[in-house]
């Protein structure tokens, strides 16, 4: 008798549970075939509706029906996985199978692992070409000049309000439009390669550094602050600089090889960012969408509740408003609205068309899916 065997006389219930153990190996390595064939089966319709669209030069990139899918998929959802790592799962899905039809370009404020190239991830997948730059201005630029397909652009963060940066680019190159938009989640970390006591410089961007004061002053009050472009950059400075640490996300720790010393430093536990994704396409309407506008008004008494009653009286909901002070001599405010709808909805063409009387020029930034919770 081997000593295999004698074992398993000896522990009938082992045995039985190794037996167990193999049937559902086997189960799951017969499930995962069949996975295969479905994603490649799928890939195939993919490749299919791909030439369909080349013929009629209609884009690749069609945020409306992403959103459909994973709507219908998350409706009939019922588990055990979470719901967000299916939503992964057909992510990639689709990113692979648009890869197929073309590779997109997609350009972002780097280095990796900044939030806006987690953003992108979070729309588009891995399979893209994406393209890191040094500032947003930069990224409207790629995008202008179609070296890239798209961008990615941070829009508010919760904490913080308006990001500047993004909406004076939109008064510089107004011809580019909203796509889509991503709500993430924002989590932040102190990252080094030194222990707490020995950090003397913290660097981030602007905002993130912001979304942790109070955290920061509690808690390394002998640091100085520092800000860069990006959290990604601020992780390549921790990773160099002796006595340097980095606020940042978890997966910039692994990309630079950091400690995270101390995770979800953020001041606000619902601490979230709203990017848009920028380019030349317009989206179809969905049912769930929202507008995004542009506008300027006479400096006179009033002028501002009259362009906000078109609408009230439209029974238009708004979602954001913010104020901007316009590139003219003498001073003068661009407001940026979004709100419920589309453009091509009876009712918001109806109010875009009462707005454009109020208005000294309205631009019209893009309809697009509206995104409900944040990933």
């Amino acid at each position: 008798m081997t000593r295999k065997n004698e074992a398993a006389n000896n522990n009938p219930a082992g045995a039985r549970a190794a037996n167990q153990l193999r049937s559902l190996r086997a189960q799951i390595d017969k499930l995962d075939l069949q996975i295969l064939k479905l994603i490649n089966d799928r890939a195939g319709v993919a490749a299919e509706i791909g030439k369909l669209k080349n013929d009629q030069n209609a884009e690749v990139f069609s945020p409306s029906r992403e959103e459909e899918v994973l709507k219908n998929v998350l409706e009939t959802h019922k588990g055990p996985l979470d719901p967000g790592t299916v939503r992964a799962i057909f992510r990639e899905v689709m990113s692979g199978s648009r890869a197929l039809q073309k590779v997109l370009k997609v350009a972002y404020l780097g280095p990796e692992y900044s939030f806006s190239h987690l953003a992108a991830i979070e729309r588009f997948g891995q399979t893209v070409e994406f393209m890191r730059v040094g500032s947003i201005a930069a990224v409207f630029e790629e995008v202008n000049r179609s070296h890239a397909d798209f961008g990615v652009v941070p829009l508010e963060n919760s904490t913080d309000g308006r990001v500047a940066d993004t909406l004076d680019m939109f008064l510089r190159l107004p011809q580019l439009i909203i796509c889509a938009e991503i709500r993430l989640r924002i989590h932040h970390n102190l990252l080094a390669v030194c222990d707490q006591e020995m950090i003397r410089r913290v660097y981030s961007k602007p905002q993130a550094l912001s979304q942790c004061r109070n955290w920061l002053s509690k808690n390394v009050p002998h640091a100085s602050l520092h800000e860069v472009a990006s959290t990604g950059v601020a992780a390549e400075l921790a990773q160099r600089e002796p006595g340097a640490a980095a606020v940042a996300s978890r997966q910039a720790a692994v990309r630079y090889g950091l400690r995270i010393l101390f995770q979800d430093i953020e001041d606000s536990p619902y601490n979230e960012t709203r990017f848009a994704v920028i380019g030349h396409q317009k989206c179809a309407r969905t049912g769930n969408d929202k507008t995004a506008i542009m506008f300027s008004i006479p400096h006179s008494p009033g002028a501002l509740v009259d362009a906000l009653d078109v609408f009230k009286q439209g029974k238009i909901n708004l979602t954001w408003i913010e104020s901007f002070p316009a590139k003219t001599p003498k001073p003068q405010y661009v407001f940026f609205v979004d709100f419920e709808g589309h453009q091509e909805d009876t009712k918001v063409s109806r109010a875009l068309k009462a707005l454009q009387e109020q208005c000294r020029e309205l631009i019209i930034l893009g309809s697009f899916p509206r995104s409900d919770d944040p990933a």
